[in-house]
């Protein structure tokens, strides 16, 4: 069988079932079995497949992925994030738009101790939304900072889909992990910038309202007693990893131990809250287990029958430049997530995309942020990124899907802006994991 026959069955198959309705990773499941079956002997190459791809559940990177998701339950159920954003909204005192600068400022430190742009934009749409629409704000400076605030949360550490790609990549975790610190603050000045802009061209969009003055001393005890502890956590786990003192699964276990402490010192750690958080992460920790399982027998048959060499070389007989491949690489991405989510996305591409990138003499790891990037522009592209979904889901009755895409084009824009940074200058990503 040719390769790109080998591809076209095992494709076929995960598109077939995909559509009938079956869950992506069953569908990537059974597609495997069937691949194994065809190219590997019958049951036996579907025994070796099935073993083969147990033993990639045992891997050490892996372990960040559930200790980042409790940390963000945690944080979400126990009321901290709550506590953190109205902090910074009394900080911000009468600026103009200042409830659009609340989300990103507090989305963005949400986003470090979430790792989860769905908890983070329905956690932002549900708190600030129906407060800014009281105020008078248009949808455009409520909607737009929160869909892109939200997509923060894939690329700044704790990122819990980052350790999910450098996983089934095969690269670093914490090198990928700590690329995303500076990008991700560079894209939160972006959506600032953007916000500025707005109220300056039009300023009845953020109209102004009297708030109660606080004294500096005031405001600076707000700081340290409700914003410095949550950012902290951040911080320090970020900090240990860039120093070499702790391994990603390490730093995970501290985060999701700092937050359970400020948790009991703030006294909001209720059985309640514990238990809605371990359900959370335990749910999704599952679904991510089952898509590591499946992307690694996947791969493993694209390699066994031919198919990833036979499509590599089909790339580069083209001839074009490294720069016009990672274009169009990045192209198929952002035209995937239009119609699937992430994770599937990661999926099919993975092992297609990260050995071209090899071949092609890309930095895996600066690769696999623009991924990431690639991913997070996606996760609000019209007409199907999810977060528009999400966020339809908690925005006021009333608001239409046509105000929510409008919304999300300046923040998409500045994503796009960043990516052509990484592009000119890849050090932006690369100087922090050189250290």
């Amino acid at each position: 069988m040719e390769w790109y026959e080998a591809l076209a069955l095992l494709l076929g198959t995960i598109m077939f079932l995909m559509a009938v309705g079956m869950p992506i990773a069953l569908a990537f499941l059974a597609a495997n079995i069937v691949g194994a079956w065809v190219f590997m002997g019958g049951e036996r190459g579907v025994t070796q497949l099935l073993n083969n791809g147990l033993g990639s559940l045992t891997k050490y990177a892996l372990m960040p992925i559930p200790l980042f998701l409790l940390m963000g339950e945690i944080f979400f159920h126990t009321g901290l994030g709550g506590r953190m954003f109205t902090a910074i909204d009394k900080l911000l005192g009468r600026l103009a738009g200042r409830l659009s600068y609340v989300t990103v400022l507090g989305g963005t430190a949400f986003s470090t101790l979430s790792g989860s742009s769905m908890g983070s934009t329905a956690l932002l749409g549900s708190l600030m939304v129906p407060e800014m629409s009281r105020r008078g704000y248009k949808s455009h400076m409520s909607i737009g900072p929160i869909l892109g605030t939200g997509g923060l949360a894939i690329i700044i550490p704790p990122s819990a889909l980052a350790v999910l790609l450098a996983t089934l990549a095969q690269i670093d975790v914490a090198a990928l992990l700590i690329a995303g610190v500076v990008p991700g603050l560079i894209l939160a000045g972006f959506y600032i910038a953007t916000i500025w802009l707005q109220t300056r061209i039009d300023p009845t969009a953020a109209p102004a309202y009297d708030v109660e003055r606080m004294s500096f001393p005031a405001k600076l005890g707000l700081l340290l007693r409700e914003v410095v502890p949550m950012v902290s956590v951040m911080i320090i786990i970020i900090a240990l990893m860039i120093r070499g003192f702790v391994t990603p699964s390490e730093a995970a276990a501290f985060g999701a131990l700092g937050v359970l402490i400020l948790a009991a010192l703030f006294r909001c750690l209720t059985w309640k809250a514990m238990k809605k958080s371990v359900i959370g992460a335990l749910r999704v920790t599952i679904m991510a287990y089952l898509i590591v399982f499946g992307s690694a027998t996947f791969s493993q048959l694209l390699a066994f029958s031919g198919a990833s060499r036979g499509l590599v070389n089909w790339a580069i007989s083209f001839d074009l430049a490294p720069l016009a491949m990672l274009l169009v690489m990045f192209a198929v991405l952002l035209l995937l997530g239009m119609f699937m989510e992430q994770i599937s996305i990661m999926l099919l591409t993975v092992p297609i995309f990260f050995p071209l990138a090899h071949t092609l003499g890309f930095d895996p790891v600066w690769f696999a942020l623009i991924m990431l990037l690639s991913l997070e522009i996606s996760f609000t592209t019209p007409p199907f990124g999810l977060l528009l979904f999400v966020m339809k889901g908690v925005a006021p009755a009333g608001t239409t899907m046509r105000e929510i895409y409008t919304s999300a084009f300046p923040f998409i824009f500045c994503s796009l802006l960043l990516v052509t940074l990484l592009i000119a200058f890849p050090q932006i990503a690369l100087w922090l994991p050189s250290l």
